[in-house]
């Protein structure tokens, strides 16, 4: 069994899209959407959810009314300011309590206590190109490097017990603990870059990420034709790092197109030059695993 992720040091390069064609190309797997922050995968996968999973991402402070004081001492040591007085009453912001128990621990009543906080979900669900797991982490909650590696676990056990060839993963943008969380333990990491500063700059913090864990990595250029110097850029400071760019794809509308109707581009323009060079790339990365 082999595990690529397809990542990107930034968001907007086109990941998604990528993984989605890889999906339409690749058999014998189970695909992983690691970007639960955002998740967007499901927009071409169309998933059919089989069993649904309740996350504990961590606890937040609750204060009861009843035993409350109103002192204020919680308040004045809450260091991300998650406490005030409303309406004569303490409370606690669920989107900026953080979890650290200082409160609970210094409350000289015990009024404040932490419940387990379940807004997250994950999914295991079938799609037209096969079984696929998932997750959408609650608004403003966080330990989602945690959450990743759950849904990797399950996806790694399903592969070994349907006897699946692959790990298709679509990974976070970024540099992060889920991007981290995505990149342990695979084969391969394919960056997805575009040419800009601010795209060479993330792609090379990528790429020292990823020589951490000594993956084989790969990059590909998507929109490359938008700024050919920039493009060179890249070019080279692959070059420089040793990393193969597996590709330049044109900036072509039919991503936007096959988003719009829920596809991968090879559905929406199976005959066109950007599918056949998809067909290309997977064909060099299906090499790799052999």
């Amino acid at each position: 069994m082999k595990q690529i992720a397809i990542v990107s040091g930034k968001g907007g390069t086109g990941k998604t899209s990528v993984s989605s064609a890889f999906a339409s190309l690749s058999t014998n797997k189970i695909i992983v959407d690691c970007d639960v922050d955002a998740a967007d995968l499901f927009l071409t996968m169309q998933p059919t959810v089989l069993e649904t999973f309740e996350y504990e991402g961590g606890k937040k402070a609750l204060i009861n009314p009843e035993i409350c004081t109103n002192c204020g001492i919680c308040e004045d040591l809450c260091r991300f300011d998650a406490i005030h007085l409303v309406d004569g009453q303490t409370t606690v912001s669920e989107f900026s309590c953080d979890g650290c128990r200082l409160c609970v621990i210094a409350c000289p009543v015990q009024a404040i206590q932490m419940l387990e906080n379940l807004d997250s979900r994950w999914y295991i669900s079938e799609t037209r190109f096969g079984p696929m797991v998932h997750a959408k982490l609650g608004i403003g909650e966080d330990n989602s490097g945690k959450l990743v590696t759950q849904i990797r676990d399950r996806a790694r056990k399903m592969a070994k017990e349907k006897d699946l060839d692959l790990v298709l993963i679509d990974g976070p943008p970024g540099i992060g603990c889920p991007v981290i969380s995505t990149l342990t333990g695979i084969d391969i990491a394919l960056m997805v870059t575009e040419p800009t500063l601010s795209g060479l700059h993330d792609l090379n913090r990528l790429i020292k990420l990823a020589k951490g864990f000594k993956l084989k990595s790969f990059v590909l250029i998507n929109k490359f034709d938008l700024n050919i110097a920039m493009s060179s850029q890249i070019e080279a400071h692959c070059e420089s790092e040793n990393i193969e760019v597996l590709a330049k794809i044109p900036f072509n509308r039919d991503f936007v197109d096959a988003m719009v109707n829920q596809q991968t581009v090879l559905e929406y323009s199976p005959n066109s030059e950007l599918s056949n060079q998809f067909r290309e790339i997977w064909k060099r990365i299906a090499l790799e695993f052999k």
